[in-house]
């Protein structure tokens, strides 16, 4: 791993220069410090020559809500909050999918929002995977808020902890342990992968619980994720200007009249740098999901790693070490090390090229799976 330190290093070894270790990189001086300068300072220009580093790029999403046309665009990873500051979104991939319905369904540090139902058993979390729910002859259940006669798809994720082969039951109803919308069972025969219940209810009123049961006596069973959303095919949105959206859809959206709002069908930036949604969303589940790339975070700490791939780190040596022969005014290795550069980032440049054709092929296959 290609650490502050160890970038910083290889410049000094490539000067001739005393090395730093952990212990002093924080009160290192002379050409120590300006060498430590000079990586961020090489950082930033790979940033600026290459917007759309697979490292920088993430995923977030909006909940849309009825009658709400305008949204903030990201400031962190995700979801739409924090402190990171985006530099690039990209408009071509703003998809509309519905949103999830469950409340803590990947059970990432505990098992709340669930209630459990008295057993013999217990219901615990449990810390393998990213995080699950243990069910030992015990239930929990959630409610979640549903559309009457609305098909919706839940999939739920179980692994038998002990290898004997156990059941869950699976009850959707308009209460708790209710079976009036379904109510099946997923067999789990072993650890190894897991097993996948995968299909459809239609629900029959506003509220709808889900319930999970393990039935076995005495034996584990570890829910990986329980996922709901309205039955829906998800749809690539329209990205169109504002000057578009002022001579096409501006009179009927001011208007704001509830008999305008339809599914999204455009998006646009605001005036103000909002992420703008016509026809106005008519429902509150709709999940908008749209991709950017991030503003890459300054090495500080000496363990600190940049948002670059390691097989790239000449990349930074060389360009900081382009800064540091000027520094010495030597103008014959800094001539060298600045052809390093430039044929390191046309490296870098082509690998990119072939990456984004895989992962924008990618976006297609994985935009028609639901979260």
């Amino acid at each position: 791993m290609a650490t502050y330190l160890i970038l910083s290093n290889r410049v000094l070894n490539a000067l001739n220069e005393i090395e730093m270790t952990s212990a002093n990189f924080s009160s290192s001086r002379g050409i120590q410090t300006a060498t430590k300068n000079f990586v961020n300072r090489a950082l930033h220009d790979v940033y600026n020559e290459l917007e759309e580093l697979p490292s920088l790029h993430k995923e977030t999403y909006h909940v849309t809500n009825a009658g709400q046309r305008e949204y903030a665009l990201p400031t962190a990873d995700s979801p739409v909050s924090g402190d990171l500051q985006w530099r690039k979104i990209d408009w071509d991939t703003i998809y509309l999918k519905p949103n999830e319905l469950v409340t803590n369904g990947e059970f990432t540090s505990n098992i709340t929002s669930w209630t459990t139902i008295a057993g013999a058993g217990s219901a615990a979390y449990n810390s393998g995977g990213n995080g699950r729910a243990r069910l030992n002859d015990y239930a929990i259940y959630q409610s979640i808020s549903t559309s009457k006669d609305t098909k919706y798809r839940i999939q739920i994720k179980a692994y038998d902890s002990e290898s004997v082969g156990q059941a869950l039951k699976v009850q959707v109803g308009t209460a708790a342990e209710g079976t009036q919308n379904l109510s099946t069972t997923l067999t789990v025969s072993d650890f190894g992968d897991g097993k996948v219940l995968d299909t459809t209810f239609t629900a029959t009123a506003q509220t709808s619980y889900i319930t999970l049961n393990n039935t076995s006596t005495a034996t584990n069973m570890d829910i990986d994720y329980v996922r709901i959303a309205r039955e829906a095919s998800p749809k690539r949105l329209k990205y169109i200007s504002y000057d578009d959206w002022i001579r096409r859809f501006s009179e009927k959206d001011l208007i704001n009249l509830s008999t305008n709002y339809d599914c999204p069908v455009y998006a646009y930036k605001t005036q103000s740098g909002k992420l703008g949604l016509t026809p106005i969303p008519d429902r509150n589940d709709y999940r908008i999901v749209f991709e950017y790339w991030k503003e890459h975070t300054e090495l500080s700490a000496h363990g600190d790693t940049p948002d670059l791939d390691d097989r790239y780190a000449d990349l930074i040596v060389s360009r900081a070490s382009y800064y540091a022969y000027n520094l010495r005014s030597d103008p014959e290795h800094a001539m060298i090390a600045n052809k390093e550069f430039k044929d390191g980032l046309k490296r870098l440049r082509t690998d990119l090229v072939s990456k984004q054709e895989y992962m924008r092929d990618e976006r297609v296959n994985l935009r028609v799976s639901m979260y």
